[in-house]
């Protein structure tokens, strides 16, 4: 079975590797220009993993570029695998492959479908998340489901980077088995259903900014769903540096301490507590800033 492979992130590495280890290698690869990388906080270069398998690689900047369209058709592929392409695949590059062409969505669809999935399966508080492989048609995250797996939660420690891991475990357990039967002649199509259906909006860098005035569980929730490998949550101090934070736990002398939302209320070596809008407070355990530096009682004002 021919089988091209298109994506440029780490998801798209997990993919690929399962599918060489697995006799499953793709016949090309279609991937970003190096120069691209900054369209994606997790980009790999997958070059050097392709030509190590003799994988031909086609570098694009769109998919839907007549050059890539024209390549992949003269490799007429009997299936075309998309993990890790933010780009829409219209009708004229769905049409390429013999089978058709699956891709892959981080939760248990037909829930939370559409952006940013892994923030919002935190910030939503969910117990429950999932990995789908599904045939791509024309909607979004709407196509029927080839394979799914579905794994609990805690909804009050996950954090994105765990949660990412948890997918590209799931997507390198369940494609390998998945290529399998496609090439026996099984082909799964199980369609979703539409009354279990929810959507996840678009989110920005900008949307991680901290409003301290809210309780301190839904901004520890926001520095878990937006950390590594997003650009993380932070605080903009009036006039000074962006505070990049990336981790941080309820400090357990919470309610002995009175003072502002925002406030740094405690200083420990490189730690230091900030009140909350609900009067708890929350220990920053790991952040960033190219000058800003904590001083006891200043303010994380939103800037």
């Amino acid at each position: 079975m021919k089988v091209v492979l298109v994506g440029a992130v780490d998801s798209t590495r997990a993919a690929l590797e399962a599918m060489v280890a697995s006799g499953h290698a793709p016949r090309m690869l279609v991937t970003l220009p190096v120069e691209l990388s900054r369209r994606h906080s997790d980009f790999v270069d997958l070059g050097p993993v392709a030509s190590a398998a003799g994988i031909d690689i086609h570098r694009t900047e769109r998919s839907e570029a007549a050059e890539t369209l024209g390549a992949l058709t003269a490799c007429a592929p009997d299936l075309i695998l998309v993990i890790g392409w933010s780009q829409i695949c219209g009708p004229a590059f769905r049409a390429i492959a013999r089978l058709g062409t699956i891709g892959f969505h981080p939760s248990a669809l037909p829930r939370l479908r559409g952006r940013a999935v892994i923030p919002w399966t935190i910030l939503a508080g969910e117990r429950q998340s999932g990995a789908t492989l599904f045939w791509i048609d024309a909607g979004v995250d709407t196509g029927d489901i080839a394979a799914q797996t579905v794994f609990a939660i805690d909804p009050e420690t996950e954090t994105a980077r765990g949660l990412y891991d948890k997918q590209i475990s799931a997507l390198a357990q369940m494609l390998p088995p998945l290529l399998d039967r496609i090439a026996q002649g099984d082909v799964p199509r199980q369609p979703q259903a539409e009354d279990d259906a929810s959507w996840c909006a678009r989110r920005r860098a900008e949307d991680g900014l901290i409003d301290w005035r809210k309780p301190a569980r839904e901004i520890d929730r926001l520095i878990r769903a937006v950390g590594p490998p997003y650009p993380g949550a932070f605080a903009a101090p009036g006039g000074e540096d962006r505070v990049v934070i990336t981790a941080a736990r309820p400090d357990p002398r919470s309610g002995r301490f009175i003072g502002l939302a925002g406030q740094i209320q405690s200083i420990d070596g490189e730690r230091f507590s900030v009140m909350c809008g609900d009067g708890n407070c929350l220990q920053v355990t790991a952040w960033s800033s190219t000058g800003w530096t904590p001083k006891l009682h200043a303010k994380l004002d939103q800037g």
